[in-house]
């Protein structure tokens, strides 16, 4: 390379680093020679930074609080905050909140709606899930099966996309509820499923009911049940002390956050439409309420 091509060089350096606010390389070493004074400095500008955080919290809190989901998560509020600083906005609310209602079957026995979710947070110790409707992305058709299902919608904008997923609620205890949400992103449709499958919670009814076992313990179904959804027929058959699950993974969750520990099954139709095995299983689990003629 020649001199003048070197100082060119040089020069375009310089006013890039110009432009851009930026160190050229002389600056750069200067600096690198002086850490300490740098390290200094640097300590002493932090207090000032800190209170322009300070000033920015707020603002970034109110964006996160969009959802629930990111509220909870922001604060870190546990299940006996959140229901303390509940305001009810229904009579059934209300009710709950005034201790004038403490069980759940007395609202479910009186068929009387819930529209809100608290309600059920603070009657019941619920846990949830996510079940795998979707599937990722990979070679020869995709890969793992996941909780969140995409989809495409085809505008003159482009595409669209959109994500659903299934979430289920249950005590563990003879309460289960199944809900599905669609958002354009993944943790608010998370939220709404959440948040109808504790609306849509159901009491089922458990026992000893198998030819070979005569425990007095609640483990399995009282009856042979059979739920349908789309094509998918699931039948439920009760099942002796120590069987275990004898169901497809997915239903395992279901029936797990029921309170169902043993339970033989059989399957029709088409088994791989998750969304519709687990519906069929969950209309299975609700005809356990009604009475034997």
């Amino acid at each position: 390379m020649n001199k003048k091509q070197k100082k060119s060089d040089f020069e375009d350096v310089k006013k890039t680093s110009e432009a851009h606010k930026t160190l050229d390389e002389v600056e750069a070493e200067k600096m690198a020679e002086k850490t300490e004074e740098i390290t200094e400095k640097l300590i002493e500008e932090i207090p000032s930074k800190g209170a322009l955080l300070e000033a920015i919290i707020p603002e970034i809190k109110e964006k996160i609080a969009v959802t629930a989901w990111g509220r909870r998560r922001f604060e870190g509020k546990s299940r006996e905050e959140i229901i303390s600083e509940w305001e009810p906005k229904t009579k059934l609310g209300r009710e709950v909140k005034n201790d004038k209602i403490t069980n759940l079957d007395e609202i479910l026995d009186s068929k009387r709606k819930i529209l809100e979710e608290q309600i059920v947070d603070k009657l019941l110790n619920l846990k949830t899930d996510l079940i795998s409707i979707g599937q990722a992305k990979g070679k020869f058709g995709g890969g793992k099966r996941r909780a969140w299902r995409q989809t495409q919608k085809k505008t003159q904008e482009g595409n669209v996309p959109t994500f659903s997923t299934m979430a289920i609620a249950g005590d563990e205890n003879g309460h289960i509820g199944v809900g599905d949400g669609k958002a354009k992103e993944t943790l608010p449709a998370r939220d709404k499923a959440i948040r109808k499958a504790k609306l849509n919670i159901i009491r089922i009814t458990r026992g000893c009911s198998s030819f070979d076992c005569s425990c007095n313990e609640k483990h399995t179904l009282p009856f042979k049940v059979t739920g349908k959804a789309g094509s998918v027929r699931v039948i439920l058959i009760p099942a002796p002390q120590g069987t275990g699950l004898v169901v497809a993974n997915e239903l395992k969750k279901i029936l797990k956050l029921a309170g169902v520990k043993d339970v033989y099954s059989k399957t029709f139709g088409r088994r791989r439409t998750t969304f519709n095995l687990i519906k069929a299983c969950f209309d299975a689990l609700n005809k356990t309420n009604l009475k034997i003629k």
